[in-house]
């Protein structure tokens, strides 16, 4: 039986919800909270997901509304309070097509994605199937055109949550220059055994196919040679 969509809102009165995905990173918090009051002092509704696309897929109670409130203190908080989760169903066309029906039985028609470059392509393809999803939803008698007719234009705005610094055009992702300085108070430690010992050590950071992170740190704690994918060491860089 096809079922109808969520209670009416005021005209013009958005639904926007915030999720994050993948590896957390430092900062994430921050962005969830700023994405709900911004999205409350603009007379907007906010729901925060939880857990991810799981959240995404599972609905229900995963999907809540934030109240100013909810979210005090989370400025400073590591990690990701509304949690990450790594969600097979979502791969698939299946999963997809419940989370857009879970959002439209929330009233959701904007959502805010904190994650890395896999969370993005993600959502990037989830928001080119969208119209598709939402035909099935009333072919298959999930919904009704009625009820699906307000949510025919999905908006997405994706934040990238990822210490690697790896966005070509972004001047740093959100967590990069938290890890940064976690990498220096770690190299600054380690300093102090290398030079007691009269030793090299070799330090490998994270960064996947960018080298930001290496490079900075490098370049701040004083590294006699600093190896990036950008520019590899040529075989005599011994010499």
């Amino acid at each position: 039986m096809a079922q109808g969509g969520p209670p009416a809102m005021p005209a013009g009165k958005k639904r926007i919800a915030v999720m994050t995905s993948g590896g957390d990173a430092p900062g994430m918090n921050a962005v969830v909270r700023a994405v709900v009051r911004q999205t409350i002092a603009s007379g907007c509704v906010s729901y925060a997901v939880y857990e991810g696309y799981q959240g995404l897929v599972d609905g229900g109670d995963m999907i809540r509304e934030m109240a100013w409130e909810d979210v005090r203190g989370w400025t400073s908080e590591g990690g990701t309070l509304i949690g990450t989760a790594r969600c097979m169903a979502f791969i698939e066309r299946k999963g997809r097509l419940t989370a857009a029906n879970n959002m439209i039985e929330k009233g959701i028609d904007a959502l805010v994605i904190c994650g890395g470059d896999g969370s993005l392509t993600g959502a990037d393809k989830f928001r080119g199937e969208w119209p598709s999803l939402l035909d099935e939803l009333v072919s298959t008698g999930l919904r009704t055109e009625e009820a699906v007719k307000p949510f025919r234009h999905l908006n997405i705005v994706g934040l990238v949550g990822s210490i690697d610094n790896d966005l070509s055009s972004t001047d740093a992702t959100i967590g990069a220059y938290s890890s940064l300085q976690r990498i220096c108070q770690a190299i600054d430690f380690i300093d102090t055994t290398a030079f007691s010992h009269q030793r090299a050590f070799v330090i490998e950071v994270m960064g996947r196919h960018c080298g930001w992170l290496a490079l900075m740190a490098g370049i701040s704690t004083g590294a006699d040679f600093i190896f990036i994918p950008e520019n590899p060491p040529s075989e005599n860089w011994r010499a």
